[in-house]
């Protein structure tokens, strides 16, 4: 941990933002499922809480929106979009207050690029107003992201099979080119998760975080 950290972190280093609210470093990973988001936050949580840094986890909110029975994967929705993205933001102010650094499994532009994958899936038309309004809501939040990596798929790393609802390789596919389309058109700043650049990928976030809470912004 670089010297003077620790002061940094005693008194809750925050990042610098230009929507001037006060709010800890956060880090966000997108892309399609099965391709390490949740393997990459967890090695990243973990040495930082072993540095005695406050970590807050924002996780897939996958799982909780399957309990309510909202439609997933390729049978994503305009509603159960809002949903996700509503509920995301809800989850990650929360953290705001309780953490020096917040890890976000799946930013909000996820959601809106699943629905794209869904609606292509499924060979059905963009509705205008309704996309205008999620990608509204998904650019102006984004904003909040300070650093933000997008997975890259590899076709022959096979789906995970600890969840049911993870079974279609067409849609994984689709999901990773939309998630792509949505950071590329609202224009948000993302560095590429390479599958076998996770150790330098980790290496570059702890410099990050460790430049932000030590006062260094920039120095990375």
């Amino acid at each position: 941990m670089p010297e003077g950290l620790r002061a940094a972190n005693s008194t809750r280093g925050r990042a610098l933002v230009t929507t001037s609210v006060e709010r800890p470093v956060t880090i966000a990973v997108a892309g399609t499922h099965s391709t390490g988001k949740t393997t990459f936050i967890a090695r990243l949580s973990h040495e930082l809480r072993r540095d005695k840094i406050t970590v807050a986890h924002v996780a897939d909110l996958g799982e909780q929106a399957m309990s309510l029975g909202l439609p997933l994967l390729d049978n994503h929705t305009w509603a159960s979009t809002l949903w996700f993205i509503t509920k995301g933001i809800s989850k990650e102010i929360e953290a705001w207050n309780r953490a020096d650094v917040v890890l976000v499994d799946r930013p909000v532009a996820d959601a809106l690029g699943y629905y794209r994958a869904a609606l292509a899936y499924r060979g059905e038309e963009l509705e205008p107003d309704h996309m205008v309004m999620l990608e509204s809501l998904a650019q102006h939040h984004s904003s909040n992201y300070d650093l933000l990596f997008k997975t890259t798929l590899d076709p022959t790393i096979p789906l995970g099979d600890n969840k049911e609802r993870d079974s279609n390789a067409r849609f994984r596919h689709l999901a990773d080119v939309h998630v792509d389309g949505v950071l590329d058109d609202l224009g948000l700043p993302h560095e590429l998760l390479a599958v076998d650049g996770h150790d330098d990928a980790l290496a570059h976030a702890l410099r990050f975080v460790y430049g932000h809470l030590s006062g260094g912004i920039g120095a990375f």
